[in-house]
């Protein structure tokens, strides 16, 4: 369930990246209204720690063997129960980060360097050389949108750093476990069942030491456990919108 497709050696929704150059790219400008198709074939997008709260509203939080953090849109690949047919967005999703940033991400360009360039999709259909749209570089400068974009990739970036570290406490105290969910649809002769993620073992947590449990309050560790696990109940919920759609696998045998 909680995997992402392989054949990519780029991230989710990237086909390629380019340096973003005020030489090269003068002029051009990015669409305002987001195509919202460009994620509809995309089950789960990873996010970040300072979006547990908001994202387990509306989404399961589960977590890869990766130690990656995913909202899912669905229970299955290629299955977004938050876009229709016309890709339109329904059901009030909560859009993480990672998708608002697409299609730029900082990349470390040069091997021996940390610093990082602000790069795009060249295949994305968001920005380009149009008539109409929001100027990304004028006069050889970066417009205020650039700029905040820039920012909004930098800040992305450090939230990303958070994440693995809060990640690597969870693995040291033990508290991940593959997870497994059964779901009895009425009519269906077997059950469906859903495996290859990680949760958080919730016996283990309540079984921390005091002084444990003590510094994941005051690091702002717990409550995000705490989100994660009630933002399992969601699963149902994805599970029947997918059933009532049509967009079921069969179940296993």
């Amino acid at each position: 369930m909680a995997s992402a497709p392989q054949n990519n050696p780029l991230p989710i929704l990237y086909k390629e990246l380019t340096p973003l150059s005020t030489q090269e790219h003068g002029g051009w400008k990015a669409h305002q209204a987001p195509d919202w198709g460009i994620i509809k074939g995309h089950h789960a997008f990873p996010i970040t720690v300072e979006e547990f709260i908001m994202a387990s509203q509306r989404h399961p939080i589960v977590f890869t063997d990766d130690d990656v953090p995913l909202a899912l849109f669905g229970l299955n690949e290629g299955v977004n129960v938050f876009i229709d047919d016309a890709n339109q967005m329904i059901n009030e999703p909560y859009l993480p980060a990672y998708v608002r940033r697409y299609p730029f991400m900082l990349v470390q360009v040069q091997p021996n360097s940390e610093e990082l360039t602000l790069c795009f999709d060249p295949q994305s259909n968001l920005i380009g050389d149009f008539e109409d749209g929001v100027p990304l570089i004028e006069n050889g400068e970066a417009t205020q949108p650039l700029k905040d974009t820039l920012a909004f990739c930098e800040s992305f970036q450090n939230s990303v750093g958070q994440t693995g570290q809060f990640m690597g406490e969870l693995k040291e105290l033990g508290l991940l476990m593959d997870g497994e969910i059964k779901i009895d649809q009425p009519g269906e002769p077997q059950p469906f069942i859903y495996r290859g993620f990680k949760i958080v073992d919730e016996a283990k947590l309540k079984d921390l030491r005091g002084d444990q449990l003590r510094k994941m309050m005051q690091n702002g560790m717990l409550p995000l456990l705490h989100a994660h696990l009630f933002s399992l109940t969601h699963i149902p919920v994805l599970f029947n919108r997918q059933y009532t759609s049509g967009a079921m696998p069969k179940a296993d045998g």
